[in-house]
């Protein structure tokens, strides 16, 4: 019948078909109100005949619920967040809701504006994997917790900002890979993919107060470095920090420069997919060889690291679970189950395959 109508049908017609009255048949498809199951499923059946479908605006306006997420990453090209996005959609799917995605380039203006455009379309709650540094370049966030929509942060906690976050063991994860590295031998470790600072700091102090400042993740995954250094009795050596712009071009000149020290280092540490790039082709520039000549360990497995050769050992992140558990976080302060805000950390897993050697003798 409904392929032969040419203008949809009315609540009203839906009602008239159930034996219902319009209210009845009303709440019923808006998802408001009590309706005895005998009901429902009259109107149900009726406006799966007629093929009516419901007014998502109209619904909302009525019920103040859209049934859709909002989501703000950093990057969607980043096969990272595509995974996280994943998991966050599926669990959603699972509730009836949809997902709005937005990505900002790690670029807060751009954040700011995604959040005003969630706030407009009305979504029932926020998952954003913030650029913002400390919870005074939050406002935005803040705006939106205003409004009554519930936020979560996913893969990074914000300095300050008192709210549910999902992040993996950052710096853990990097503390057991260079202990992993000291373990085989390595005492010039290079590290890839630090602040993005053009003025390097000389003083460890410096080093972390630079850090603490930027990124949550990058902090995290720095401290970790120092903190198996100082387990082993290493001193921090500046010189083998990576700097400037977190690109693969200025991880690859990095890299060369640290190869071309008068002691250069035989590992690094690599905390990103495009360090772990960018150090292979300084590499290769150089003539030296994985593990043969220079050992590396890098952050977020991926399927083609497995395929290299040799094969690069890997941390692999639980992307899925992530945003799983950010989904999950959120429906429940959608659902009014007043908890403490709380860092909610999820493991790794230590991919161990062949890149790893001990440093070569001479």
């Amino acid at each position: 019948m409904a392929s032969e109508r040419s203008v949809p049908p009315t609540i009203s017609e839906v009602a008239a078909a159930a034996g219902v009255g319009r209210s009845t048949a009303a709440r019923t498809l808006g998802g408001y109100g009590y309706v005895s199951p005998e009901l429902r499923e009259r109107v149900l059946a009726a406006a799966e005949h007629l093929g009516y479908r419901t007014n998502a605006l109209a619904r909302s306006m009525s019920t103040g619920v859209t049934q859709t997420l909002g989501v703000i990453i950093a990057d969607i090209a980043n096969p990272f967040f595509g995974g996280v996005v994943r998991g966050i959609s599926d669990a959603s799917r699972a509730r009836g809701f949809e997902t709005l995605v937005l990505s900002t380039h790690e670029d807060l203006a751009e954040e700011v504006a995604a959040t005003d455009v969630l706030i407009d379309k009305r979504v029932d709650g926020i998952i954003v994997a913030s650029a913002a540094l400390d919870a005074a370049a939050a406002g935005h966030i803040q705006q939106a917790r205003d409004r009554g929509i519930p936020v979560v942060l996913v893969d990074r906690a914000v300095t300050g900002l008192a709210l549910d976050a999902v992040v993996i063991d950052n710096r853990d994860a990097s503390r057991d890979a260079v202990a992993r590295l000291i373990a085989a031998g390595h005492r010039r470790i290079g590290f890839v993919w630090g602040p993005p600072v053009e003025d390097r700091p000389r003083r460890r102090r410096d080093l972390v107060d630079v850090a603490s400042r930027n990124l949550w993740t990058d902090g995290e995954r720095l401290q970790g470095y120092l903190d198996a250094l100082d387990d082993a009795g290493m001193l921090f050596d500046p010189d083998l920090v990576m700097v400037g712009r977190k690109t693969e071009e200025n991880a690859e000149a990095e890299v060369a420069r640290m190869l071309g020290l008068d002691v250069p280092p035989t590992a690094l540490f690599c905390t990103e997919n495009d360090a772990v790039t960018g150090s292979l082709r300084a590499m290769r520039a150089a003539g030296l060889r994985v593990a043969a000549d220079v050992s590396l360990i890098g952050f977020d497995d991926s399927s083609w690291a497995a395929v290299m050769e040799p094969p690069l050992t890997m941390i692999e992140q639980p992307t899925l679970a992530l945003g799983t558990r950010a989904a999950e976080v959120l429906f429940a302060a959608i659902e009014g189950e007043a908890a403490a805000p709380r860092l909610h950390t999820l493991h790794t897993r230590f991919v161990e395959r062949s890149s790893v050697a001990a440093p070569p003798v001479g």
